[in-house]
């Protein structure tokens, strides 16, 4: 496991390397610390399950660079949910999207780290919060190793996350219908 400092030049390369390779990072958010695996990579996306000891029932969430991601991903980004895009990201808002056949959540955070990172593995992370299953989330870097960071492969420090609480999260279900709010965090919907 490697401890490294997003501010040191090289912290956005050698973390992208590791996660293209199949590995897991904690990093900074602006929400919270989470947890990420490269989207290709079934073998780390499982292992960011079986560190926090996630039911596998529950989906994980993608960090994007820009909405452009997003929608190269396959997501479909409309009417009322690209207007809370346009004036929600980057920011804590999770949009649960129609894609490819099912629905996925993303996010563009308001963290240039994790921006940067994202689109240096082709634009787009499955992450979840730096934890194990119930307990609170990651605040900063030392949190996020005595959590889980012994599992992961590398740990980027960032200093503390500024807001402190998960994203609020808002599904929609079809174009023209309304959105739901499955989880309220710092964007009020």
């Amino acid at each position: 496991m490697r401890f490294l400092k997003t501010d040191d030049p090289r912290a956005v390369e050698e973390t992208a390397a590791a996660l293209l390779a199949g590995g897991v990072a904690a990093i900074p958010t602006d929400t919270v610390y989470g947890l990420a695996a490269h989207p290709g990579r079934p073998e780390a996306v499982e292992r960011l399950y079986s560190i926090k000891g996630r039911d596998r029932r529950k989906p994980i969430a993608l960090l994007a660079d820009c909405a452009g991601s997003v929608e190269r991903f396959g997501a479909v980004l409309s009417g009322a949910a690209a207007d809370l895009a346009r004036a929600h990201w980057p920011g804590a808002l999770t949009l649960v999207l129609p894609c490819g056949g099912g629905f996925e959540g993303f996010r563009v955070p308001d963290c240039a780290f994790a921006r940067e990172l994202a689109a240096a593995c082709g634009g787009v992370l499955r992450v979840t919060s730096a934890n194990l299953s119930g307990c609170a989330a990651a605040q900063d870097a030392p949190a996020a190793l005595a959590a889980v960071g012994l599992s992961c492969d590398i740990v980027a420090d960032g200093g503390p996350a500024r807001a402190g609480v998960a994203s609020t999260v808002v599904r929609f279900a079809s174009a023209g219908a309304p959105p739901e709010v499955l989880r309220q965090g710092p964007v009020a919907v």
